[in-house]
């Protein structure tokens, strides 16, 4: 009965990851396709604020001639010609619990961008963050059966990966190979073409819950769009904010959003850990708000002018009016010192950042050469937050805002917009993923979870 149940379990694996293979590649098609017609949206589904840019590329959608593994950075360039920005409605943390809400905040947002650029999108590259993401490493090696690295011993050696039974209602957003070794060699970045006898490589798979990606589909769909593609916003967010020397030697991309904060690792230029923080800088907001009793218009006001984390003698002397319009002049004209509103603010955020570091050890983080952090996202621009955050985090930070990319309004290049841009990256220049290579869905055998960085600390 029990190697019955066994059997079972690795044929809905197979299945699933069959099906998964199949429908990823279909939207690759659909994106390669978007490309050669021109234009594209970019559409980053956020807790506070929902974002989306409209790309005009350069009608090729051709990749260059040495298009590497591990960087499917073509020759295709692109141009923001559409940008607009709207109040996010229905989203908590970072998945829809509202479909009509967010439909309608969707349909705004685009609206607005395709307005701007004078042109109809049909198709749309989406981001989220939340839905629980969880890294997985996974590891095979293969004989070469030719001596030579070719675009089919990388599928059969991708596809001799074990993959993990990653549970019921999760599925495979990201599979990215980050490392390939050939006999004695290691850090290989594409081998194809090359002589040997043993080919191995490491895998980072990131997986979500299904159910916040078939919302967002469907989401999509009722908007009159065609998905064709989706990110994980940490992942997008590291490609935007950290340099091409903080990508390659190993550091962490912190993305404070309003409803949950998001870290990715980078090394060697690809993403090797995900997870996510359920707090972000609405939790901030709603504790001001709560704490002097302000709606929470006006509490993300005093936070945006007068909020930090750092407080100083001065504050104490500081005042900030509160104001109202309840009609009560007394409750209206109240003040509060500064010093208290950053009493109010400082315990949240610490909670925040002691959550990321507790993910930044389990990732096995302080293993890593550089060990650089990055905040960005919009809760980072909060005043003295890098300060504290190198303090608690035992790190050096700074400050990140996204890459400038063409045409780019100069409304959008705050960190807020680290994701958005970073998606626009993406869609122009994905990573190779699992599903870019014929791999033969013959057998995915099961095996216990491992969490991502093991590997890389033996194989780096």
């Amino acid at each position: 009965m029990v190697a019955g149940e066994k059997y079972e379990r690795k044929r809905a694996v197979r299945q699933m990851m069959t099906d998964l293979y199949q429908s990823q590649r279909a939207m690759r098609q659909m994106r390669q396709q978007a490309i050669q017609r021109g234009v594209v949206a970019i559409l980053d589904v956020g807790s506070s604020k929902i974002s989306c840019l409209v790309l005009r590329f350069d009608g090729t959608g051709r990749l260059s001639d040495d298009a590497s593994v591990g960087s499917m950075a073509g020759q295709t360039g692109f141009r923001v010609i559409g940008a607009a920005t709207t109040r996010s409605r229905g989203v908590q943390f970072g998945e829809i619990t509202a479909m009509q809400e967010t439909e309608r905040a969707i349909r705004t947002a685009l609206q607005a961008a395709q307005k701007m650029a004078d042109i109809r999108v049909d198709h749309v590259i989406a981001c989220f963050s939340g839905a629980n993401p969880r890294s997985y490493g996974l590891d095979a090696k293969v004989e070469l059966e030719t001596q030579v690295v070719t675009e089919a011993e990388i599928g059969r050696v991708l596809n001799a990966c074990e993959v993990p039974e990653y549970g019921a209602g999760r599925e495979v957003l990201h599979a990215q190979p980050v490392n390939f070794s050939l006999d004695n060699r290691s850090g290989l970045i594409d081998p194809r073409g090359q002589l040997g006898q043993t080919l191995s490589v490491d895998m980072h798979m990131l997986t979500v819950d299904s159910t916040a990606i078939r919302n967002l589909a469907h989401c999509i769909k009722r908007c009159d769009l065609e998905l064709a593609g989706v990110a994980n916003s940490a992942y997008v967010s590291g490609v935007s904010a950290l340099v091409e020397d903080e990508q390659e030697l190993g550091s962490a991309c912190i993305d404070m959003g309003g409803g949950t904060t998001s870290v990715s690792i980078f090394l060697k230029k690809h993403m090797i850990y995900a997870d996510c923080v359920r707090m972000g800088g609405d939790h901030v907001t709603g504790d001001i708000s709560m704490g002097l009793g302000v709606p929470m218009a006006a509490a993300e006001r005093i936070k945006t002018f007068s909020g930090g984390v750092h407080a100083t003698g001065a504050d104490d002397r500081e005042m900030i009016d509160i104001g109202g319009d309840t009609g009560d002049w007394e409750h209206d004209r109240r003040s509060v010192s500064r010093a208290e509103l950053i009493g109010i603010m400082r315990p949240r955020v610490e909670e925040i950042l002691e959550e990321v570091r507790v993910r930044l050890d389990a990732a096995g983080f302080d293993h890593l050469p550089s060990q650089q952090i990055v905040l960005t996202g919009g809760g980072s621009q909060i005043m003295g937050l890098d300060g504290l955050a190198s303090r608690i985090l035992g790190q050096r930070v700074r400050l990140g805002r996204p890459l400038r990319v063409h045409g780019l309004p100069q409304s959008a290049t705050g960190p807020g917009f680290s994701s958005v841009v970073g998606l626009s990256l993406f869609a122009a220049h994905p990573q190779d993923e699992w599903w870019d290579f014929e791999v033969p869905v013959d057998r995915y055998p099961a095996r216990s979870l491992r969490r991502a960085v093991k590997w890389f600390r033996d194989n780096w």
